[in-house]
């Protein structure tokens, strides 16, 4: 009998990761890995050129189908996982305009301040879409775009995320998803529609809403693979692609993260936390990112700038190895000895402060040493993600299980010091590419509601998404108890830094 097999992308701001999932066997067959790098200036700037990103896709496409293990026949459908919020331009001959500006960018934090004030502030922001005008999201890059590159912005006829970008390249067709589109900061996530309030803040005229795609549904394609990349991948036309999303979107299916009371925790770069709600969770504060989620619900989530960033860094400095790194931090006690690390090396997100700059407090001549810098970095970076998930809990989300991803992940320790923060039960899933699996399990999904099967999501990934028990653990009651004191700390350092951080 003849396995079907599902392809997941997942095209990040440091590479693209691909998997080949067997809908027969429930496991992931061959993974492939192509990376590149980013355009950056002194002014925040974070760009890519997106054809870096086709480049990307082919290699991890064509080294996929080349394992001896995949029959190329087999192949039923293709799901995208993409960095959110960046902004791809098209012109009337659908060429990249300009290299699009990403979610790291920060050099637009002007142009949010613009758009909040021109559509009434941000009370009135929060009532039109369900989030602020945050520094990273969508919006402010094409304000940016009509503000600094008026003759790019005159040749604007589309513009697209990331992963609707390749959608675009793998079949033609400008789509939008829910999901992903939550990230723009013009799209009402309540009522699922762009915002006719945000569109007019940033361009009156109208232009922009004509560049924007209409919308397909999380479990509907956007349609089939392109005739050239058949011929191309020798897979036959039939094969479809999957509405795809956001990387945090396609990491929460990954992880199984479609029911309540899931809680994924993910520790790359930056750090998301987030959790599945059946309705829109709209915090007061603004604080929590009321997306939508890729699997017909919503996505309440919480982003954080700075977290295996700021260990690279300490590790980069020390010139130590990732084992060398962990094994230091382990040997230094619980609060570093009063070493306090404020990690806000690339701003920060939550809280809200773009311009803010990292700070290492609390130094004595007795703690200077490594193990502390080493401890202290991997504290700073959970207490940045604990301050997240007190957002979620006081919108009355609680965990039940918090299920980790991302590199920071692979460190027992680090595992063990969420679980003493979070007091929560912690697990990793036996597949690390969350985004990748989560794009293959959503275009598994679609081709099921395609052919007649209403299958729901939920037990698609109760099938497929399986947890590695070894991993697991839970907190330490008397941890928990310090940490709670460490944290206050690192609070009230936080605020006594914001006149620094704030100007």
């Amino acid at each position: 009998m003849a396995d079907h097999l599902y392809i997941g992308i997942d095209s990040g701001t440091q590479g693209t990761k691909g998997v080949v999932l067997s809908g027969q066997r429930a496991e992931f067959m061959a993974e492939s890995y192509h990376g590149y790098g980013l355009i950056e200036n002194e002014r925040g700037g974070r760009e890519q050129d997106p054809e870096s990103w086709i480049e990307a896709c082919t290699k991890v496409l064509t080294d996929l189908l080349c394992d001896p293990s995949v029959r190329t026949s087999d192949v039923k459908a293709i799901g995208v996982s993409g960095q959110q919020h960046g902004m791809v331009p098209l012109d009337d001959k659908d060429r990249v305009i300009r290299p699009a500006k990403l979610w790291c960018d920060t050099e637009t934090v002007r142009q949010c301040e613009l758009i909040t004030a021109r559509a009434g502030g941000e009370q009135a922001v929060l009532e039109a879409i369900g989030n602020q005008v945050a520094a990273g999201f969508t919006a402010s890059k094409v304000l940016w775009l009509r503000d600094h590159e008026p003759e790019s912005y005159e040749r604007l006829a589309t513009v697209l995320l990331p992963h609707e970008y390749i959608n675009f390249w793998l079949t033609g067709v400008r789509a939008a998803e829910y999901g992903d589109a939550s990230g723009t900061a013009y799209f009402d996530v309540v009522n699922r529609c762009w915002s006719e309030t945000l569109l007019q803040a940033i361009d009156p005229t109208g232009k922009l809403r004509e560049c924007l795609p209409g919308f397909v549904a999380a479990d509907e394609p956007v349609g089939h693979l392109r005739t050239e990349l058949c011929e191309r991948f020798n897979l036959s036309p039939e094969v479809l692609v999957s509405s795809g999303g956001g990387d945090n979107m396609m990491a929460g299916i990954g992880t199984g993260n479609v029911i309540r009371g899931v809680v994924t925790a993910s520790l790359g770069t930056s750090g998301t936390i987030y959790a599945y709600s059946d309705r829109p969770v709209v915090d007061d504060s603004g604080e929590l990112a009321s997306f939508c989620s890729s699997s017909g619900g919503w996505l309440p989530l919480v982003c954080t700038m700075n977290v295996t960033v700021a260990t690279e860094l300490v590790r980069s400095l020390l010139g130590l190895e990732i084992g060398e790194m962990n094994r230091l931090a382990e040997a230094a006690l619980p609060g570093a000895e009063g070493m306090l690390l404020v990690p806000y090396f690339n701003g920060e997100r939550t809280p809200p402060l773009p311009g803010a700059t990292a700070h290492l407090g609390g130094l004595t001549s007795l703690n200077m040493n490594r193990q502390n810098f080493c401890r202290a970095a991997m504290e700073g970076a959970t207490f940045g993600l604990r301050y997240g998930l007190d957002v979620i809990r006081r919108n009355n989300i609680e965990p039940r299980e918090i299920r980790m991803t991302g590199g920071g992940a692979k460190s027992p320790l680090w595992r063990q010091l969420v679980a003493d923060n979070f007091n929560s039960e912690v697990v990793c899933v036996q597949q690390e590419e969350a985004g990748a699996a989560g794009a293959a399990l959503q275009a598994l999904w679609c081709t099921e509601r395609a052919t007649g099967n209403q299958t729901p999501i939920e037990e698609i990934a109760s099938r497929f998404v399986a947890l590695d028990e070894q991993t697991r653990c839970g907190p330490k009651q008397d941890s928990v108890a310090s940490y709670a004191d460490l944290y206050a700390a690192y609070l009230d350092y936080d605020q006594a830094l914001r006149p620094v951080n704030c100007v």
